[in-house]
């Protein structure tokens, strides 16, 4: 069991004439850098009470970033609005990126190059070994492929980043120019994304009222928690960020969100330091392997369809779900008031895993 978070007054409380203008200053920070819209962005920030009601903890929230609108919408929408710009910058005419086969990620991507007006190739790893065509064909790769992309698989252990260089380096040959996305968009470029929704969820709640305790994601590829920890550092806001892990044991993520969150702060150019404490990881609901199904993700998924109307999926949103709703049985947010959900969206890979929900069929 986790142990609970002890809430403590803090030493100098910020006041909101000081919060709005720490926003500001980090807006303006932001503004030095190029970005595209392809959001539809401030997304919504909704109680989720029923949620709430069953699990009998703090009030719960849900930050809709499902909502972005790129092809279905999810967190990489924010990350792609400064990655595509600077590719714009550079002269770019071909898009290449990798992710997992069902990749939230990939997916976006290619309806950004798409509505762009570039060229896009993706590149598959191979993680979990399934042959289901459900899982190999439909839910984001038909949406891959639908968009436009040229998508190519690699075995599970492959060196991606290699192969996106010798992807590059052919379209090159050819007279392209490529611009590489890291996976996930995790690098200090994409994570600018997640700075930038910290501001706008202080802001929000500030505007509603409403005091956020603590917030709580999905973390995989590093970016979504490293641009949230350099943006809450930024505007001095006390939220206690918690990511829960879907890939990566807990050294090993926190170590990677907190370096990327370093070279964002100095990409930033603020002068910002970023507190190793403020990085934290659960993963203990990873399971069997990154994608691979848990009992603890089906039934978080189901029951937010069943009583919030919310979909999530099954790889990254959805564990991060898991992980929450334990968290809240298990007491680690006790003594607080109000926690949000940061919801990554990933809709489209639920049709990926079909067979997993084990759900009834039409009735007589």
């Amino acid at each position: 069991m986790t142990a609970t978070i002890q809430i403590t007054e803090p030493e100098t409380t910020i006041s909101p004439e000081m919060t709005a203008s720490l926003c500001k200053e980090l807006s303006i920070a932001l503004a030095k850098f190029p970005k595209v819209r392809l959001g539809h962005l401030p997304t919504p920030l909704e109680p989720m009470d029923r949620l709430s009601e069953i699990l009998g903890g703090p009030r719960l929230w849900v930050k809709r970033d499902d909502c972005t609108g790129l092809s279905s919408g999810g967190n990489k929408t924010r990350k792609l609005e400064y990655l595509m710009a600077d590719a714009q910058q550079k002269g770019a005419d071909t898009i290449i990126t990798q992710g997992a086969t069902q990749s939230n990620h990939a997916r976006q991507t290619t309806a950004a190059a798409a509505k762009l007006g570039m060229a896009c190739h993706i590149l598959l790893e191979d993680r979990t070994g399934s042959n289901d065509p459900n899982y190999i064909l439909n839910g984001n790769v038909l949406l891959d492929r639908l968009h436009g992309a040229t998508v190519a698989k690699r075995g599970d252990g492959t060196d991606m980043n290699a192969e996106m260089e010798t992807l590059a380096e052919e379209l090159k040959q050819k007279g392209k120019t490529p611009y590489i996305i890291p996976g996930g968009g995790s690098n200090p470029i994409g994570a600018l994304g997640y700075v930038n929704c910290a501001r706008e969820l202080v802001e929000q709640a500030a505007g509603m009222g409403l005091k956020i305790d603590a917030l709580v994601h999905a973390t995989g590829s590093a970016g979504t928690q490293a641009g949230l920890v350099t943006g809450l550092a930024a505007v001095q806001s006390d939220i206690h960020l918690l990511g829960i892990g879907v890939r990566a044991p807990q050294e090993k993520q926190e170590q990677m969100v907190f370096d990327l969150a370093t070279k964002t702060a100095a990409y930033l150019g603020t002068g910002l330091t970023i507190p190793r404490s403020d990085v934290r990881a659960n993963t203990n609901y990873v399971g069997a392997g990154y994608g691979l199904p848990t009992d603890g993700m089906i039934s978080a998924v189901k029951l937010l369809a069943q009583t919030e109307g919310l979909l999530f999926d099954p790889v990254y949103s959805g564990k991060g779900l898991d992980g929450l709703i334990a968290q809240v049985k298990e007491g680690y947010f006790d003594g607080m008031e109000n926690v949000v959900f940061l919801h990554t969206g990933g809709s489209a890979a639920l049709f990926g895993y079909s067979d997993t929900f084990d759900l009834p069929g039409y009735s007589e």
